[in-house]
């Protein structure tokens, strides 16, 4: 089938309606809007709200990321989507895990059985060393336990270090399932594929057991409840082929070029995507992208943020989405202007932070502290 020509929902039928009540920003309704008995998640699927507020790995700001404890606890403080990232095992299944690199987030470093699988990799062109997923069985990584990444920002998180297997995603799409009945409302998800271009070259391809899964519990389609991301777009075009599931393309510094653009000797860089001309391409087989903040608003070489792009506009003009990332409370991640005291761990104005992106327009944000962007939100939408 010709690339695009799939049943592609538009940035609006994507997002739907606003349904968090009179005060929410709406978007009119069509693919997304509320529906009664379909898709298999629940007794009802309402539209996302704008801006939608993603939970970054979770709520990655007070547990160990990629566990179902952090998924879980998302969902109980209102995140209106979920976000995993897969990666694969030996044996090809899909786990949840931001890296295949498993040194700083599980306690494989305890285990002595373990030790001969320390090695050094390239990935995308990186030099790596540490214990990877592709290296052991599903049953090998489920003997370890999840840890905290950044210990010495996030202290608290060590709390529940041990505490939680690595998840599958046929697991997390169950999970989902199991708490959209719970709730009566369905649970949305936003995926993404790592490194699709390093894994398919091990023969671990994650492109078609993640469209299996997707049709096993029939999320396949161009209104569900869960989006697809990747930073290499041929991973995303790839599976346009496969499911109509709406699909994302990230976007990393202006002066980047997508690992597969490398592979494949394409020239242009992210700069190039963001142009009128790369979104519109990018249109052709996506409904969104998901930007680094700084190509929303640059800073400074003080930290403070700058005079914001076209980025906005021109995306909207495509018809496409706008999810950027990252929003975090501690002042290390913060722009200068909203950073409070000289402790980089502290939390510093987070809801001043937000409100300086919500005011450009976006569709949605990731964070770290759903709770965070659910009150920032609830501010900005009831002015």
């Amino acid at each position: 089938m010709t690339q695009g020509a799939r049943n592609t929902p538009g940035r609006r039928s994507v997002l739907g309606a606003a349904v968090l009540g009179p005060a929410a920003a709406a978007l009119p309704t069509a693919a997304f809007a509320a529906e009664r008995g379909r898709g298999g998640h629940g007794p009802s699927k309402p539209a996302l709200p704008v801006p939608t507020i993603v939970g970054h790995r979770g709520a990655s700001g007070y547990r160990p990321e990629h566990t179902l404890g952090s998924y879980q606890h998302a969902l109980d403080l209102g995140a209106h989507v979920i976000e995993q990232d897969l990666v694969p095992t030996k044996d090809g299944h899909l786990v949840c895990r931001h890296e295949n690199d498993i040194t700083a987030t599980t306690d494989v470093a305890d285990h002595p059985e373990f030790a001969d699988r320390k090695a050094t990799k390239s990935i995308d062109g990186v030099s790596l060393t540490g214990w990877f997923t592709e290296d052991f069985t599903l049953a090998e990584l489920k003997t370890l336990r999840a840890v905290e990444r950044i210990p010495g920002v996030r202290q608290h998180n060590t709390l529940y270090a041990g505490r939680w297997t690595i998840p599958t995603f046929e697991e997390v799409l169950r999970w989902a399932d199991e708490q959209g009945r719970r709730l009566g409302r369905t649970v949305w998800l936003y995926t993404e594929t790592k490194h699709p271009t390093y894994f398919r070259g091990l023969g671990l391809g994650l492109e078609e057991p993640f469209a299996k899964l997707l049709r096993t519990y029939r999320r396949d389609r161009a209104d569900s409840a869960i989006f697809l991301q990747s930073f290499e777009p041929s991973s995303m075009r790839r599976m346009a082929k496969l499911v109509d599931s709406p699909r994302v393309v990230l976007l990393d510094a202006a002066s980047t070029r997508p690992w597969d653009f490398k592979v494949a000797g394409d020239p242009r860089t992210v700069a190039d995507l963001v142009k009128p001309e790369g979104l519109k391409w990018i249109a052709s087989f996506a409904q969104g992208i998901g930007p680094t903040l700084d190509l929303v608003i640059p800073k400074d070489a003080a930290g403070r943020l700058g005079t914001p792009t076209t980025l906005v506009r021109d995306a909207h003009a495509q018809g496409l989405v706008l999810h950027p990332y990252t929003l975090r409370n501690e002042n290390a991640f913060l722009p200068a202007d909203f950073r409070r005291g000289t402790d980089p761990n502290a939390y510093g104005d987070a809801f001043g932070a937000f409100r300086a992106y919500f005011e450009q327009g976006i569709d949605g944000i990731f964070t770290d502290n759903p709770d965070t962007g659910l009150l920032a939100r609830q501010d900005f939408v009831s002015r």
